[in-house]
């Protein structure tokens, strides 16, 4: 196989996942100091799933609790095609999301939490480390797992999440 025909093998999938219509986007905030009305994250992923055509499904704040992250992503996965998270992915004590996420992962998708690091590097420095993003699919939902970061959030979403949300729900569907 050429490169090229590599090339239009990807650009096929895209094409078949965008005439899917709208992918169904869940939002879970881990945290114990936010509320609704003091969570941008929550806020700026629903008005970006809107805006990538796409649609806002359950928003949750959640406390950053192990049972109650569970709980939270297994109801999200059951109702929704992507599921995204934002908190509790540091090294901190209080910081539960990831071995709750990695731990119900049926396939992680190792390049994610790479490639987050990787840009998250040029912005932050050696920070990045401590990061602890991740995503993989649960059932027939792809589940990202970010930092809590304002910024952490917007890069997820506009390098990585958003240019393949359509595809990736694609993938997991078919």
């Amino acid at each position: 196989m050429t490169d090229e025909s590599e090339e239009m093998s990807a650009e096929a999938h895209r094409a078949a996942a965008a005439e899917r219509g709208p992918v169904r986007v869940a939002v879970i905030t881990v945290s114990d100091s936010r509320t609704p009305e003091s969570d941008p994250n929550g806020r700026y992923l629903r008005e970006r799933v809107v805006a990538a055509g796409h649609e806002a499904g359950e928003y949750l704040l959640i406390p950053d609790d192990p049972e109650g992250i569970e709980g939270a992503v297994r109801e999200m996965a059951a109702d929704h095609r992507l599921v995204i998270l934002n908190g509790g992915t540091g090294i901190a004590r209080r910081d539960n999301t990831y071995d709750v996420v990695a731990r119900l992962l049926e396939k992680e998708m190792a390049g994610f939490g790479e490639i987050f690091r990787m840009l998250s590097y040029e912005q932050v420095g050696a920070a990045a480390m401590l990061s602890r993003a991740t995503a993989g699919v649960m059932g027939g939902a792809v589940v990202f797992s970010l930092p809590g970061s304002p910024a952490a959030v917007r890069l997820a979403w506009e390098k990585l999440i958003e240019p393949e949300l359509a595809h990736l729900a694609w993938e997991v569907g078919r």
